[in-house]
């Protein structure tokens, strides 16, 4: 890979990082803000985190593409590129919408996942992927047309959904993401799949930058803007980078926070109770993760952040070995 195109990784870094204290600034002011629930006193956060990621996401990604046309002269791949790029703006549109509505009257949860399904269409349309597959005990089996018209919109809807799920804790959305993608663009890179490497490296960059201002105690919130935008990119990578099956395994604790969300018939909150020191008091219901981990004794916001991103990295360190 040209070292040149590596400075797509910091166009991304430093245009989240630049254009987050500024949106924080005006969020506040129109009054764009949500509460902590997992804060005693319930302090107000700017909202809507995900326009800054998505923008120097988008900027990394479109350095990209200007100097492999313009200086490298290639263009292999660029259609696949767009797409997914297209597809990650279509997404983050209805993760806006969603935050403008607000949790407590936005989208119905019928409602998401029928309009994340718009979103898979640029990558469809393009027939993205490798539609042969290796499965279990089956072995090769080519799904041929059925890939981009079933798989492709089922993954990224389901990713996108998915993601969204396993949220609410400062720091959780952004880091989970930054492990996730930072998995696939590495195993892209080993298969010498640079181009995916890239995609997926500038959202990981984005996301670092933004971790600096979503860290406990957070100064933004992500939002669905973001959790929707990263879900579906996890999708696409794996799919342009026909990591299908290892992206199904890295995304293991989404599968079981679905579980104990369906027992709640989704209606369960993902929330602690905080008390006056801000240390969680142990919840007598099970409705997420989170509740879990406190359960076991990880009685504050940032151990059960860091013991969910523990989970997740010895869930990728096993997927790799």
């Amino acid at each position: 890979m040209e070292p040149l195109l590596l400075v797509s990784f910091v166009v991304s870094f430093a245009v989240t990082y630049v254009l987050i204290p500024p949106w924080i600034r005006a969020a506040r002011r129109i009054g764009l803000v949500g509460r902590d629930m997992n804060k005693y006193s319930k302090p107000e956060v700017a909202e809507m985190g995900g326009i800054a990621v998505v923008s120097g996401f988008v900027a990394g990604v479109l350095y990209y593409i200007g100097l492999s046309t313009f200086y490298f002269h290639q263009s292999a791949n660029l259609i696949y590129i767009l797409a997914a790029l297209t597809t990650v703006l279509i997404i983050t549109i209805i993760g806006m919408l969603d935050d403008l509505l607000g949790w407590k009257i936005g989208l119905k949860q019928w409602q998401k996942p029928l309009l994340t399904l718009v979103a898979a269409l640029p990558m469809m349309v393009v027939n993205a992927g490798e539609s042969s597959m290796v499965l279990p005990i089956v072995g090769n089996v080519d799904f041929g047309i059925l890939y981009p018209l079933m798989i492709i919109p089922l993954g990224i809807t389901g990713a996108a959904n998915g993601f969204n799920m396993l949220a609410g804790y400062n720091g959780l959305e952004a880091g989970m993401g930054v492990i996730i993608l930072g998995t696939l663009g590495f195993v892209a890179w080993q298969s010498d799949l640079g181009w995916v490497a890239i995609i997926a490296g500038c959202m990981v960059l984005s996301l670092l930058a933004f971790l600096r201002y979503n860290w406990f105690p957070a100064k933004i919130f992500p939002g669905d803007s973001l959790t929707y935008s990263v879900g579906s990119l996890i999708a696409g990578v794996a799919i342009l980078g026909n990591m299908e099956k290892i992206a199904l395994l890295i995304f293991l604790p989404y599968f079981f926070e679905f579980v104990l969300k369906a027992r709640t018939k989704f209606k369960g909150e993902s929330f602690a109770t905080p008390d006056k020191n801000n240390n969680f008091v142990k919840p007598p219901y099970v409705n997420s993760l989170p509740h879990l981990l406190i359960k076991a004794g990880l009685n504050n916001e940032v151990k059960v952040v860091a013991g969910i991103l523990f989970i997740e990295m010895v869930i990728v360190v096993m997927v790799i070995i």
